[in-house]
């Protein structure tokens, strides 16, 4: 009958992994009693001591032959096979319990290695769960911020210094306009209003740095009152907050910069090998995830070609009045490095 010490024991894991409180590992068993190996040598070593003695006494001549060296040869012909058949049943008996050993360590260091993973896996689903969240709240802020700027109107926009050059050229009126609200002598509401200059333009475009960014703020306000600038502004969000959700910032990204000649040819609708230098984007992992979220994410797919499309039309106003430098100053800000990105991964410039 086996004694308690004969059973598997069990300890616990060791802490650190969710699971630990429940996960125990078997030790190594106790050795305790005879096993099959000593019955054997036992077996072996009285079956030897039989052929002796049997040998001895029932031998011709054995019994006379009685003498020191005899008695001697007698007892080493006796005990050196028994001692031999003991080394190899303790040899064996220690094998066993080794082996017995190393598979209790091989299952302690397995249970070690799965609470470790346990653990590293529930701190990055907190970590991602977080960084989701904030990325959320800063979305969240972003929208309520462009909103509240939008309703408001700034007393300065309303009369710009003549020396300001304006950013776009302004549209015909068509008879869908015929609906806009109506002034004195037919005159839109619209027609009323300073176009946006091509400085509150760019600066528009890259959206205010920081909460404390007045001038950006101004800029911003200023651009949204233009019905065509609002569209590429909006548009520009939409694709920049859904980047964001991937962890793809303009801000990171550090664009080739164009001959602003390829720009204009670009604008005036020129496509083929030396217009794609414009997708000065070389970033791999941005390049990778945002081809990768064209592919699967509908919504993103639309976004963005809704983007280019609103990028491409106001970019073929503006460049009719930009100098060489404005489009160099535009290609800087936000918007234009997210065109570069979404125009390479979606081949506009070929």
């Amino acid at each position: 009958m086996a004694t308690p010490s004969d059973r598997t024991s069990f300890s616990p894991a060791p802490p650190g992994g969710p699971h630990s409180a429940g996960t125990r590992t078997p030790d190594a068993p106790a050795m305790r009693g005879p096993g099959f190996v000593e019955w054997v040598a036992l077996a072996l070593s009285l079956l030897w001591l039989v052929f002796v003695v049997g040998f001895w006494f029932f031998a011709p001549g054995a019994a006379g032959a009685l003498s020191l060296f005899n008695t001697v040869s007698l007892v080493v012909a006796m005990a050196l096979p028994i001692t031999m058949i003991w080394v190899a049943a303790i040899t064996a008996r220690n094998t066993r319990e080794m082996r017995a050993e190393a598979q209790a360590l091989k299952q302690s260091i397995e249970a070690m290695r799965m609470a470790w993973l346990n653990q590293q896996a529930l701190r990055t689903d907190q970590s991602m769960e977080k960084k989701l969240d904030e990325i959320a709240a800063v979305a969240r802020q972003t929208e309520t911020t462009i909103a509240t700027f939008a309703s408001r109107r700034d007393a300065q926009a309303s009369q710009p210094s003549a020396d300001r050059k304006a950013a776009l050229v302004a549209p015909p009126v068509r008879k869908s306009d015929e609906a806009e609200p109506m002034l004195a002598l037919g005159t839109p509401a619209e027609e009323l209003r300073a176009p946006i200059s091509v400085s509150d333009f760019i600066r528009a475009m890259n959206f205010p740095d920081t909460a404390d960014d007045r001038e950006g703020f101004r800029a911003l306000r200023r651009a949204l009152d233009d019905r065509a600038t609002a569209k590429l502004l909006h548009a520009s969000q939409d694709v920049l907050n859904l980047m964001a959700q991937d962890g793809i910032y303009m801000d990171d990204l550090a664009p080739d910069r164009a001959r602003p000649e390829l720009w204009r040819r670009f604008a005036k609708g020129e496509r083929g090998r030396e217009i794609a230098s414009l997708g000065g984007i070389r970033d791999r992992s941005s390049l990778a995830l945002t081809a990768g979220r064209m592919r699967g994410d509908t919504i993103f797919r639309d976004a963005a070609h809704h983007f280019l499309r609103q990028f491409d039309r106001t970019f073929s106003e503006f460049e009719k009045n930009a100098s060489d430098q404005d489009i160099a100053g535009l290609v800087e800000t936000r918007t234009a490095r997210a065109f570069m990105l979404l125009g390479r991964v979606t081949g506009s410039f070929d």
